[in-house]
């Protein structure tokens, strides 16, 4: 199976040495939606989306009927409690009851892939686009709202590998506690660290940090 490794667009916050690490919180969201969640894949890769880009399977991106393309929204599993923040860059789910359809990455981060439909919450935390994120990077592999869970991921990772640590989002619906390992000046060297955990059997993403 084919693993992901896939640029997440992130939120920055503060380095520093404690294991609980908090960001700054975005402003209130205009819009706060929970229902049903599905994905897609293979059918559509390499197609072109109504943001005009490219469609990428493996890339955090999601299709919505009405959000601004571009904007940037979190969305959460609301049985098994993780979360992944996407790029609205589509749109559609063109079924009715469907609030979302992530990419086949997303779908994977949150754990939805074999459902195929999930009930999910979905936050806008910022409208419009974003520029692409310039270095330093570190390697996140799991975002929960649950921190007893983020913290059974940090504990399980501690025992291979070094400078694993957990960021505390906090925005108007919830905290998000993502778990993160590393640093890294430049996007190849986060690259090959996500590829060694992805080849680990974790779900690895690049994130923008500061």
């Amino acid at each position: 199976m084919k693993r992901i490794v896939a640029l997440l667009l992130a939120l920055s916050f503060t380095w520093g040495c404690t294991l609980l690490r908090r960001e700054p919180t975005p402003p209130r969201t205009e819009r706060v939606e929970v229902g049903w969640a599905s994905w897609y894949g293979k059918k559509f890769h390499g197609r072109q989306t109504a943001s005009g880009e490219v469609y990428d399977m493996y890339q955090l991106t999601a299709a919505h009927k009405t959000l601004p393309l571009g904007t940037t929204v979190m969305v959460t599993h609301l049985k098994n409690d993780k979360s992944v923040m996407v790029i609205i860059n589509d749109r559609g789910p063109f079924v009715k009851g469907r609030i979302i359809d992530l990419s086949y990455a997303s779908a994977q981060a949150v754990g939805m892939v074999e459902e195929g439909v999930a009930k999910v919450r979905v936050e806008v935390l910022e409208r419009g686009p974003k520029p692409s994120p310039e270095g330093p990077f570190t390697v996140q592999v799991g975002s929960f709202t649950s921190q007893a869970n983020s913290f059974r991921l940090l504990n399980k990772l501690q025992k291979t590998y070094k400078d694993v640590y957990i960021t505390e989002l906090k925005t108007p619906e919830s905290i998000y506690y993502r778990v993160r390992v590393g640093r890294f000046s430049t996007r190849e060297e986060a690259y090959r660290f996500a590829t060694r955990l992805a080849q680990d059997g974790y779900t690895a993403f690049m994130a923008k940090t500061d």
